[in-house]
């Protein structure tokens, strides 16, 4: 099990790109941020990088307004 913004999620084994395109998340958008395990995982590793047992995951989005 994994944990995805605070949520278990059984997809261990998985890159970051796989995870977001499950969450719905287009690889190219603009302003998403990743952390795993309180380290932010910069854009280029995210389809090498995978998500093993137990770790956190952050998918951030920046948001426009006030």
């Amino acid at each position: 099990m994994i944990w995805v913004n605070g949520e278990p999620r059984e997809r261990g084994g998985a890159t970051i790109a796989e995870l977001l395109a499950e969450l719905g998340v287009e690889p190219e958008a603009r302003g998403v941020a990743v952390a795993v395990d309180g380290e932010v995982v910069p854009r280029a590793a995210w389809d090498e990088l995978q998500i093993n047992e137990g770790q956190r995951v952050e998918a951030l989005s920046a948001m426009q307004g006030g």
